[in-house]
């Protein structure tokens, strides 16, 4: 796997990274629209009852709801003139986001052939986070330096993430309880950040042209994270009153460190319809080098599953 990164100062949003997203969601629509990952493939689908034909296809669809707190460690470039990098955290809770939301975008899906599938989950959020701490300016071959929480009268950072996950899975256990499958693919993770300051300082550049940075202004970076995963996920039925708990396991490297997600919770079963309230936490875990150093989402999740 490998990454590519870039970042950039500018005065205005990206309309190609929003254009560039749509085409992943389409791209991601266009394979697997009648193909869930976390939520959706998490119960016992029918192709695993002993009277389905196991050559029979069988699909899952759910869209969900997931409100993460959301934390983030950013490092932008900055503008060539200055030549070095700023250094950020950014953090947001649903209630700070949902007020001011400006979109968002949650659907799983999985097409199963006997004890085979290939499930698929895409989230898009564009969100902003008040919670936005400048940390350090960093010119090159200069010691860093800090930036005090007290100079800052106002930061605020929007955040534009596409996360998309396939994986290719195998059923390994089934049986009365309920079932274990193991899986294997990807995760792509394509972020674009903007941070909005206001700082009471003004910091002479280093290259002695007449460069600073202070005052207020904007500064933005884009960046795509690959990663191979493998995992586990399955569900464990509650005797036959309907109710199941589902699962979900996977860990990866590749452009990151390390990333990881992982979901449990409680659903309910009404035939070809199920319902489920679930945590989830999904971590990207990035060399202090990354324009995204971390990426840490983690809250509850809603999900309505409709099989066919």
């Amino acid at each position: 796997m490998n990454r590519h990164e870039s970042g950039r100062a500018r005065t205005g949003g990206a309309p190609e990274g929003f254009v560039r997203r749509l085409r992943i969601i389409a791209a991601a629509g266009l394979l697997w629209g009648a193909a869930a990952t976390e939520a959706a493939a998490q119960q016992p689908p029918a192709a695993l009852s002993p009277a389905a034909d196991p050559s029979a296809w069988r699909f899952n669809i759910a869209p969900y709801l997931w409100l993460p707190e959301i934390s983030t460690g950013l490092r932008f470039d900055l503008p060539a003139a200055l030549g070095g990098r700023l250094t950020t955290t950014a953090s947001s809770s649903p209630g700070d986001y949902l007020p001011g939301l400006n979109f968002a975008a949650m659907f799983s899906a999985e097409a199963r052939r006997g004890r085979f599938s290939v499930l698929t989950d895409l989230l898009f959020m564009d969100v902003g986070a008040k919670e936005t701490d400048i940390r350090s300016l960093d010119f090159f071959g200069l010691p860093s330096h800090p930036i005090s929480r007290s100079l800052q009268t106002g930061s605020g950072t929007v955040l534009r993430t596409t996360i998309w996950t396939l994986a290719g899975g195998y059923t390994a256990l089934q049986g009365d309880w309920g079932h274990l499958d193991v899986i294997a693919g990807f995760r792509l993770a394509d972020v674009e950040a903007r941070t909005d300051y206001r700082l009471q300082l003004n910091v002479a550049g280093p290259r002695g042209n007449g460069a600073s940075f202070g005052g207020s202004g904007r500064i933005s970076t884009r960046t795509d994270i690959w990663n191979g995963i493998a995992g586990f996920r399955g569900s464990l039925n509650l005797g036959q009153t309907g109710f199941f708990m589902p699962y979900y396991f996977d860990i990866g490297t590749g452009g990151s460190d390390l990333t990881w997600q992982a979901t449990a919770g409680i659903g309910y079963r009404m035939g070809r319809v199920s319902m489920s309230a679930l945590y989830r936490h999904l971590s990207f875990e990035q060399s202090s080098r990354s324009t995204v150093q971390s990426l840490s989402l983690g809250g509850p999740m809603f999900a309505v599953n409709v099989t066919f």
